[in-house]
């Protein structure tokens, strides 16, 4: 059965932000995973309303989460409140990048 740590393990290696090569989980732009029965609803954000690659994010995130066992929906949905920061970025993400 799919669970929320398993989306976002999956999303976690697969998913990169192709301008800082940082998975999109330690970046912290997924805000939230909700599975009822076969579907996923997913919140997420990008770090700027007019991100160049947002498109290839979302639909990246959409496919790898349709792709797992148990998974028959998957709905994405980005917001924009709250607003993206550094500060939501993992420690691992922080040290990668130098931001202390």
């Amino acid at each position: 059965m799919v669970s929320e740590a398993s989306v976002l393990e999956a999303i976690k290696e697969n998913i990169i932000d192709p301008e800082i090569g940082i998975n999109i989980v330690d970046m912290g732009l997924i805000y939230g995973v909700d599975i009822n029965d076969t579907t996923v609803d997913i919140t997420m954000t990008l770090t700027s309303p007019g991100c160049p690659a947002g498109g290839q994010i979302v639909n990246g995130t959409q496919h790898v989460a349709q792709q797992m066992d148990g998974v028959e929906e998957v709905n994405v949905n980005v917001v924009w409140d709250p607003r993206w920061t550094m500060e939501m970025m993992s420690e691992d993400a922080k040290d990668e990048l130098g931001i202390f």
